[in-house]
């Protein structure tokens, strides 16, 4: 049987820096917005090498747990400055960074309330598809622990998902594949 390399048409990566840029980048907020927050992280690969080559995209709720969207079930409210989605490319050492507002809690399933996360897509090379995320903060530990989508991970996997502080906001590692694997969703 032949073996045939991967085409570019096939993976999602190293064409991102080329074709997915985004006009505000890493800023879902804009820079210098007091209450505005970094999540920044290190994507690594399953040897536990940086991605120089990956992309990292957030989509969020705004700080009181709104989206500017019409499938918000309250209806779409928009928060001036906040765009709620951010896009930032890895750099040389797997490096990323996404400048934002903390998130509020969101409805969820059966009415229950979804703890303040952020989603996460993760593309980068040799992937066929992008790997979805979320991002929740360590001191919402009472929401978190009623979150129906936290919860349905089993416990040793859930600090995958947990950011950890930072100076100056968050810190949040993304591990493709290995030890440590960071918890992604079949959406």
């Amino acid at each position: 049987m032949a073996r045939y390399a991967t085409t570019p048409s096939q993976t999602v990566g190293p064409y991102l820096h080329i074709g997915l840029p985004w006009p505000d980048g890493p800023f879902a907020v804009a820079e210098g917005t007091p209450e505005g927050v970094w999540i920044r992280g290190v994507l690594y690969d399953g040897a536990g090498a940086p991605v120089p080559d990956g992309l990292i995209e957030t989509w969020q709720a705004d700080p009181e747990g709104r989206f500017d969207h019409p499938d918000d079930p309250r209806g779409a409210v928009a928060r001036p400055g906040f765009r709620a989605f951010g896009r930032c490319p890895t750099d040389a050492n797997g490096e990323y960074g996404i400048f934002t507002l903390k998130p509020g809690p969101v409805p969820g399933p059966g009415g229950t309330l979804q703890a303040p996360h952020i989603d996460v897509s993760v593309f980068a090379r040799g992937m066929l598809h992008r790997t979805v995320t979320r991002v929740y903060f360590p001191e919402e530990a009472a929401a978190n622990a009623a979150d129906p989508v936290l919860s349905s991970v089993p416990e040793p996997e859930r600090a995958t998902l947990v950011a950890r502080p930072a100076e100056d906001g968050y810190r949040f590692d993304i591990r493709l594949q290995g030890e440590d694997e960071t918890v992604f969703f079949d959406v």
